[in-house]
């Protein structure tokens, strides 16, 4: 194809055919459909993900409105963009990060509102993809909380919280209240920001090819 003189040629080297017009319609090669609707899924994650890290950090909650929703949108959206296998994805993925951090909860050392955002976010994700979302949410909890605790001076009072919660996980018995991250004196980490900020992180990588 030429135009005012010029000709347009493809990646390869040879000349682009002849054809009506500039908006003539050319089927999309098969095999490039599904993963870009499948990365259009995973990019969706980063609005939940960026709602749940601002009223974590703002007011150290996530509201049901937000969390219930994205998960069932998750769903969806994996059922649309893939059929029976993405919604099959979708569902192991929320399992995955409602059953992994639900021991946490149970004993107090994670609120409800972070557990339902690891299922939200696990709905859009798949469980390969939300495993690595919770090992990176784990990383960045502890650099958190590493820079809290400096800067609080409470190193030997974290470090006897923490021996009492893995005590009342290995035993499966409640911690007391003392050391309760719903305690408003006890320095809390906003495991919902550490949960956005990875998967922010991580969806982004991957549509830049990074990750």
């Amino acid at each position: 194809m030429t135009l005012a003189g010029r000709q347009f040629r493809t990646t390869d080297g040879n000349p682009l055919p002849p054809h009506s017009g500039w908006f003539s319609m050319r089927p999309i090669p098969e095999g490039v459909v599904e993963p870009m609707l499948r990365q259009g899924v995973w990019m969706l994650a980063t609005i939940p993900a960026l709602i749940a890290g601002w009223t974590d950090w703002r007011w150290r909650r996530i509201p049901n409105w937000l969390t219930v929703p994205a998960l069932l949108a998750g769903i969806g959206f994996n059922c649309l963009a893939t059929g029976w296998t993405g919604a099959k994805e979708s569902l192991l993925g929320a399992g995955l990060g409602l059953g992994v951090l639900l021991p946490f909860v149970l004993i107090r050392s994670l609120g409800a509102g972070d557990w339902k955002l690891a299922g939200a976010l696990g709905a859009f994700l798949g469980p390969s993809r939300m495993i690595t979302v919770l090992l990176g949410t784990v990383l960045v909890a502890g650099l958190m909380a590493v820079i809290l605790i400096i800067w609080k001076k409470r190193v030997g009072r974290t470090l006897r919280n923490l021996a009492h919660m893995f005590r009342a996980l290995f035993t499966l018995h409640l911690p007391g209240p003392e050391v309760s991250l719903d305690n408003p004196e006890s320095s809390r980490i906003p495991f919902g920001v550490a949960m956005a900020v990875t998967a922010v992180l991580y969806t982004v990588g991957k549509a830049w090819g990074w990750a």
